[in-house]
């Protein structure tokens, strides 16, 4: 099964939660590279933690696994998430500790999908209170479809819920309910972990009553890539081994201070069961996305304008290693094509960050705002120099 590539991420040589019943490359020295070996990909299904209620719409995902010789593995992915337990290298009182600061600021998102004089929950997620005014973030696809929502909080209390904006493209959703004496959620910055810190998941698992529930585990990996449907890709992804459940999509992922590193999104599922991988959108990208919501009710993303392929140079050593993007097209009337950039040039750096896959170029502008000028250090015929780029927004439809 293939899938429409997007031009602004996947160039030709690229590679490539919540449910639960409601109960309360190799490299070459030449640009553009030639096409890559024929060989067979590893694939994986991931499912969307989703907030479906008695039946749960699993969504199919394949994340594309370079590798030569590789058999093919077929996992399916769930929807939406969250659990209860100790990782016996955590001490109890940490993980108690921060349950204390946190559950207060963590809900249940209850949907409905027809509006009536009785609210009858058909699914639910999760969803963090980001501040004392009443907004909340969760998961689009937890909304998406509800005629009306409501949120649970841990201590019982249930208020009307307005969406307030979504946006698909990093599946965020900003909701709004009238409250006072709210406990937000601390933002923390994924940034500053290492993989093998202790993360937390905070969610409500199944859509069950009693409040929302804890596991620990650690940050497995970094910028995953993520594929949850045919044609949607989640990018820089935390990848976590902290039980993680249906129903509680939009739910935390915090630090061991209690601190928000990333909204709990989709799980890995196989043939046997869940396989512990779970998957959070990073908060430096959830806060500007959120921001952009409460000001303006959605958000506009940063557009490049190219297709590319991971550039490997080969080292002393004989080895190949990742150190740049070969620029495969340039996408008519783009930012790319406005600065002059052109098929084969090998972008290094931008505004002093070093850029050495394809990925982790998606993965930085997307923290960046449409009109910001960014400065790229690009090689041309050997020689290296810099080219600022404003950034337009990108296209519906790409």
């Amino acid at each position: 099964m293939t899938f429409p590539f997007d031009p602004e991420e996947r160039g030709p040589l690229a590679d490539p939660v919540g449910s639960g019943p409601v109960r309360r490359p190799a490299p070459y020295p030449v640009r553009p590279p030639p096409p890559q070996r024929p060989g067979p990909w590893r694939t994986v299904l991931i499912a969307t933690l989703a907030a479906t209620v008695a039946s749960a719409v699993t969504a199919l995902a394949f994340i594309w696994l370079g590798g030569d010789g590789g058999a093919a593995a077929h996992v399916t992915i769930l929807e939406r998430v969250e659990t209860r337990i100790v990782d016996p290298a955590d001490s109890p009182s940490t993980a108690a500790a921060v349950a204390q600061a946190v559950l207060p600021a963590i809900v249940t998102v209850e949907v409905s999908e027809g509006a009536g004089e009785t609210f009858v929950a058909s699914s639910s997620g999760s969803g963090v209170v980001l501040d004392t005014a009443g907004l909340l973030v969760t998961n689009a696809h937890v909304v998406e479809g509800a005629a009306e929502v409501r949120v649970v909080f841990f201590d019982g209390r249930v208020y009307d819920a307005e969406v307030l904006g979504t946006d698909t493209l990093t599946d965020l959703a900003v909701l709004g309910i009238e409250a006072v004496g709210l406990t937000p959620i601390t933002l923390g910055a994924s940034s500053d972990l290492a993989i093998g810190d202790t993360a937390i998941a905070v969610g409500s698992p199944l859509g069950l009553g009693g409040g929302p529930s804890v596991t620990v585990g650690v940050l497995s990996a970094l910028e995953r890539r993520v594929r949850t449907g045919a044609d949607f890709e989640l990018f820089g992804m935390l990848q976590t081994d902290a039980p993680i459940t249906r129903g509680s999509s939009g739910g935390a992922l915090v630090d061991t201070q209690g601190r928000l590193i990333g909204i709990t999104t989709a799980i890995g599922v196989s043939d046997v069961g869940a396989e512990g991988l779970g998957f959070a959108i990073p908060v430096e990208l959830v806060t500007r996305v959120t921001d952009d919501i409460i000001a303006g009710g959605s958000t506009r993303h940063a557009f490049l304008g190219i297709t590319g392929d991971t550039f490997f140079a080969r080292e002393a050593d004989g080895a190949l290693a990742p150190s740049g993007v070969v620029v495969g097209t340039i996408i008519e009337d783009s930012a790319a094509e406005a600065a002059g950039l052109e098929p084969g040039d090998l972008i290094l750096s931008f505004d002093g960050t070093g850029v050495t896959t394809m990925e982790g170029l998606i993965v930085a502008l997307r923290l960046y705002r449409v009109g910001d000028t960014v400065t790229f250090s690009i090689e041309r015929a050997g020689e290296v120099s810099d080219l600022p780029i404003e950034l337009l927004e990108r296209p519906e439809g790409i």
